[in-house]
């Protein structure tokens, strides 16, 4: 039964560790409030869904895309849905472009792991 026990738990471990990309290479954020992001509002606002292969996880991959893509200046709101492998981006099409919302995605954690593709850009912000 311990035998057992210790299989699982290093199983476990092993799935925990291994599953989700690093997302370590991204400074740790101080939540003041001088520090918050000032969100402008965008004079060319749009919308953008990009479909996303290659998460493993929602808490690692999805979160770590969606952080990134939020703290691109002239994005507004950012969320990356892992069921659907489908980000949504509302931006300003003034201070950002839809490439450089793919180049962001696929840049996250080593460059290597994520492929934007399917882009689609509309005026829905």
């Amino acid at each position: 039964m311990k035998i057992s026990h210790s299989i699982l738990s290093i199983a476990f471990a092993s799935v925990v560790f291994v599953g989700c990309k690093d997302t370590a290479s991204k400074p740790a954020e101080n939540t003041t409030a001088e520090n918050k992001k000032e969100i402008a509002v965008a004079t060319k606002p749009e919308t953008a869904t990009i479909h996303i292969e290659g998460m493993t996880c929602a808490i690692g991959c999805a979160k770590a895309i969606e952080e990134n893509l939020a703290d691109m200046k002239g994005v507004q709101k950012a969320t990356v849905d892992f069921d659907k492998k489908e980000a949504t981006i509302n931006f300003d099409l003034d201070v950002v472009t839809a490439d450089d919302l793919v180049k962001t995605i696929e840049a996250t954690a080593d460059g290597k792991s994520y492929k934007a593709s399917d882009v689609k850009v509309g005026n829905k912000a």
